[in-house]
């Protein structure tokens, strides 16, 4: 017993206090939905939440951090990234603004078969150097969990080389990963796409799986098939994975319901969603992410939020962060992004990149703050002249620094 409690003095504490406007995103405590409390504290021992209340009922730490005129919210968690790949496509960026269309582009080499060309080419150690900075700038701005597809090795080797090098990211943020084998079929496929299918279920899928929390299919015009998702869907939850889907992007294909009814956390993009679809969602459980930035890039419709709202499906919101279709970096950005293209409000927006967004991953301890939750958290600064609120930080798209990050109950920024 005495060398027990001689450990557990040990620990490192930690004390956020004065905190002007805490949102712990449980309508359990505090004001509202978010869980607000103004003046607020939240304490770390070790790894674990150990208060989260009033300032004036907080315990005293090792280590004391003041958060007055700031806003203190859960770690963010950006649920859908292709954050490990290697190469630039800003050449294709330009072609497409001067009038090229995405298959022109395809047809000459471009667009995702030159993102895989140079992923295939990168070393595992290249392309865990890259991932490592952008986590890392994610991490800056609050992010504490990312979630990284492969889908841009297209072989059993380059597949694993890239969960590996996703996995290398883990020192900095949590890192959920998913295998995307069945992202596009590779070149050397182009002719036979049912032989490519079967590498993925029977090759690619059991070297990655032990490497992987979930598996994804990309099923639309040009990629998958409704029955070609549900067989690789399938295989992976036969092997313990848990399941996502990129749904009815480009065209309906009826995989948001079919992945809904297999038990998925989530189906991504959903601008083709249909009420029916959204029926099995709600049914299942099943969490809708929204992706702004590839709604803008690409200049596509919104999927429709009113009647998701309606029905009572949760709404995550991520970056799907990728060189092609949507470039785009920043989780705050993206809950801007989603109130103004999208229509989601800005309550939605912020439980979208918080626990929304970890109930997307599979994993409830996420997005919010409590005895219980992930010991993650940030503090933001408001842009000057702007309110401590959330508003503020969702309204200014870049405005605000982070002058604090904790993660797993340790301050990293």
């Amino acid at each position: 017993m005495r060398s027990i409690t001689k450990t557990m003095r040990r620990m490192h504490s930690l004390t956020v206090h004065n905190i002007s406007s805490l949102y712990t995103m449980d309508s359990n405590v505090g004001e509202g939905e978010l869980g607000l409390l103004h003046n607020a504290a939240v304490a770390f021992e070790g790894n674990k939440v150990v208060y989260v209340g009033p300032t004036e009922g907080a315990p005293k730490s090792d280590e004391m951090v003041n958060g007055e005129g700031m806003v203190g919210v859960p770690g963010l968690v950006d649920c859908h990234t292709h954050t490990v790949y290697a190469g630039s496509r800003a050449d294709e960026f330009g072609r497409r603004l001067a009038g090229a269309t995405y298959s022109e582009i395809l047809e000459q080499g471009g667009g995702i078969l030159s993102t895989v060309r140079s992923t295939r080419e990168a070393s595992e150690e290249e392309l865990t150097s890259l991932a490592r900075a952008r986590v890392t700038r994610m991490l800056k701005k609050g992010v504490t969990t990312v979630e990284i597809k492969s889908g841009y090795g297209l072989t059993p080797e380059d597949e694993l080389k890239m969960l590996k090098a996703a996995k290398g990211c883990s020192d900095i943020v949590n890192v959920k990963t998913t295998f995307l084998g069945a992202h596009t079929t590779p070149a050397e496929f182009r002719q036979n796409q049912p032989a490519y299918v079967d590498q993925v279920v029977n090759e690619q899928l059991p070297l990655a799986a032990p490497y992987a929390d979930a598996i994804d299919v990309f099923c639309d015009k040009g990629a998958f098939t409704l029955e070609e998702g549900i067989r690789i869907l399938t295989a992976g939850k036969n092997l313990g994975l848990k399941i996502k889907a990129h749904s009815e992007q480009i065209i309906h294909t009826g995989i948001s319901k079919a992945a809904s009814q297999l038990g998925a956390m989530s189906v991504d993009h959903l601008e083709r969603l249909t009420d029916d679809d959204i029926a099995a969602m709600k049914a299942a459980g099943t969490v809708a992410v929204v992706l702004p930035g590839a709604q803008v890039y690409l200049k596509d419709t919104s999927p429709p939020v009113e009647r998701l709202r309606a029905a009572g499906v949760p709404m995550a919101v991520a970056t799907d962060l990728n060189p092609g279709s949507s470039p785009i970096h920043d989780l705050w950005s993206c809950a801007t992004l989603s109130c103004i293209v999208q229509g989601l409000t800005m309550n939605e927006a912020l439980l979208g990149i918080t626990k929304h967004a970890g109930v997307a991953l599979g994993d409830t301890s996420l997005g919010w703050l409590g005895v219980g939750s992930a010991a993650d958290m940030s503090l933001q600064l408001p842009p000057p002249g702007e309110e401590p609120i959330m508003q503020s930080l969702i309204q200014h798209i870049s405005g605000h620094d982070t002058p604090l990050v904790v993660r797993n109950g340790v301050r990293v920024v």
